[in-house]
This record gives C-alpha cells, sequence and structure tokens, in this order.
C-alpha cells in the first residue's frame, strides 16, 4: 500500500484533479439523461456530455499516470498537462452550453454564436492533439524496465495519437461539406456519419450508425490504445505466473508488439470501413475477408514469437531462471 501511495502522489495533480471533476460531471450528465428527455440528432441531448465525460476521465487518468513514468522534462511534461486540463475543460463547457441552448456543438456554423462556440473547440482540439504529441514523444523515452510494458505504453500513445487525429475526417469527406437542415440547423460542415445524414439509426449507448459509416468508430478504437495495451501488458504480466510461456520478458514483450501490430491493423480496417459508408454491424464480404487475415496474421505471427522465445533457451533451463537471470 506505501508503494503505491508513493506511485500515485507521482501522478500529475492537475491531471488527476479534473478526471475526479469529469467523473462527477458524468453522474451530472446521467441525471440530464432522466430529467430531461430532449432529442437532439436522434439522440438523448445529454448523451453527448455524458460520453465526452468519461472519454475525458479515462484519458486524464492515464496521462496523470504516464506522467509518473517520465524522468527527463518532467516541467515541460507538468506545464503540458497542465495546458491540457484547460483546454478539455473548455471544450466540455462548449458541449455542455449547447445542450442548454438546445443546439448541435460539433460541425454548427449556423449562427455567428454557432460559428465562433465550433472555432473555439475546433482550436481546442487541435491544441489538445499538439499537447499529446509532445506527451507522447517524451514517454517514447521513459525508462521503464519491463520490455512488455515499455513497448505497451510507446505504442499505445502512438496509435492513441494517430486516433486523435483521425477525428479530422469528420470534417475534410465532400458530402459533410454540402449544408443542410436539421432542426432549425442550416449550416453543418461536418458530420459523424458516411452515407446518411447524421441523427439516424444508431447503435445503443454509443449512437454509432447502423445505416451508414461512422467515423467516430476509429476515432474512439484508435485513442483507446493507449488503455487497452498497457492493460494487454499488466494480463501478461499476471498469467505470466501460470503459464510458463509467458515468463521470459522478452516473448510477453514481442506478444505486445503483435498485439500493437493488430491493433493498429483493426484502426485502419474500421476507418476503411466507415469510410466506405458501411456500418460497422453491417460487414460486406471485403471487410470480412480483411478481418480474417488480421486475425490469422495476429494468431500466427503470437504463435511464432511464443515458440521462438521459449525454443530458443538453452537445453536444461527453466523459464523461472531464464526470468530470475
Amino acid at each position: 500500500m506505501e508503494q503505491l501511495a508513493d506511485r500515485v502522489r507521482g501522478w500529475h495533480r492537475p491531471m488527476a484533479w479534473f478526471a475526479g471533476v469529469m467523473a462527477v460531471t458524468a453522474l451530472g450528465s446521467v441525471v440530464g439523461l432522466v430529467v430531461d428527455d430532449r432529442i437532439l440528432l436522434g439522440a438523448p441531448i445529454w448523451l453527448k456530455p455524458l460520453k465526452f465525460a468519461i472519454s475525458m476521465t479515462v484519458y486524464c487518468l492515464t496521462w496523470a499516470w504516464m506522467y509518473s513514468l517520465l524522468v527527463v522534462r518532467r516541467r515541460l511534461a507538468s506545464r503540458v498537462s497542465s495546458g491540457i486540463v484547460v483546454f478539455l475543460a473548455i471544450e466540455y463547457l462548449v458541449i455542455v452550453v449547447q445542450v442548454v441552448r438546445g443546439r448541435p456543438s460539433h460541425f454548427n456554423m449556423s449562427t455567428p454564436l454557432d460559428g465562433a462556440l465550433w472555432v473555439t473547440m475546433g482550436g481546442t482540439i487541435a491544441a489538445l492533439w499538439v499537447g499529446t504529441a509532445i506527451l507522447t514523444a517524451l514517454v517514447l523515452r521513459a525508462p521503464i524496465a519491463d520490455p512488455a510494458s515499455r513497448w505497451a505504453v510507446r505504442l499505445g500513445a502512438l496509435i492513441s495519437l494517430v486516433g486523435l487525429a483521425l477525428g479530422g475526417l469528420m470534417t475534410s469527406t465532400p458530402a459533410q461539406t454540402v449544408p443542410r437542415s436539421i432542426g432549425g440547423v442550416q449550416r453543418m460542415i461536418g458530420a459523424h456519419s458516411v452515407g446518411v445524414p447524421d441523427g439516424g439509426p444508431g447503435m445503443a449507448l454509443t449512437g454509432w450508425s447502423t445505416t451508414g459509416g461512422d467515423l467516430r468508430i476509429p476515432h474512439f478504437i484508435g485513442m483507446h490504445a493507449l488503455q487497452a495495451l498497457p492493460l494487454l501488458a499488466l494480463l501478461l504480466a499476471a498469467l505470466a505466473t501460470r503459464l510458463p510461456r509467458l515468463r521470459p520478458p522478452g516473448a510477453r514483450a514481442e506478444l505486445v508488439v503483435v498485439a500493437a501490430a493488430a491493433y493498429a491493423g483493426l484502426v485502419a480496417l474500421v476507418t476503411w470501413q466507415a469510410e466506405r459508408g458501411q456500418p460497422l454491424i453491417r460487414p460486406d464480404a471485403a471487410t470480412l475477408v480483411a478481418l480474417a487475415v488480421l486475425v490469422v496474421g495476429t494468431l500466427g505471427a503470437g504463435g511464432y514469437a511464443l515458440r521462438r522465445r521459449n525454443g530458443a533457451r538453452p537445453a536444461g533451463s527453466s523459464p523461472r531462471a531464464e526470468v530470475t537471470a
């Protein structure tokens, strides 16, 4: 417990505190869902603040922890992290203001106020990406002893950075730049859906389109590599106590690298699927073939890594002895 307390004390405090604030805000959004029955673009109006509050909570907790891994340039990392907290707060405030007004927060250029709020939000999103890029560059140099954890943190941060950048696709496709009318909103310069208007049938909780492509999917999956790969490294370390093949640190590291490659492939696959206007839950033959190739390739690479690492031990040696060494 003392070691855990020491580690938590090394976290970035503004990030950690803001994560707590957003967790409370998420509960407030749940209350909003219960007491406010307004619908905006086909979804309960408080659903977007809820999803953003949860996402910001997870993001800030992760980077607050990753800050504790840094040895050099900690002052720069602290300042950048504090700046990110400010940008996230502004972004979330714009979302809530537009919810109160009953207006879309993203891509809305219908009135001067709507446009000013969207431009402000766009600026915070760009600043968030730049800040995350700086933190990613710093964490690539973090001296993490365990090779599996080291590669999980590095590759997770890089893929997450790509996932953040994929959000820009929502403003760049031709169909999204055509002015249209949605519930009194006259001019939208972007959208989440491809091939169908925003506000159509969507999946439960996420709201992802079930009739067309949805660019929120690769954006979401890509961003959360930051949590998925480090969690995989922790899981492999826990399984290593029971599975001898996972005890060599190099074996776990190679499995993390294979998983990262598969994760990047999945991000590319769902991006390709969304750009073709295809719902996630209705993949065509080409998507299924690509997914099968990705799964088979991942399993094959993972199996090869385990056989190569475990087969490379000298005769008579044991996995436990290799770990000790």
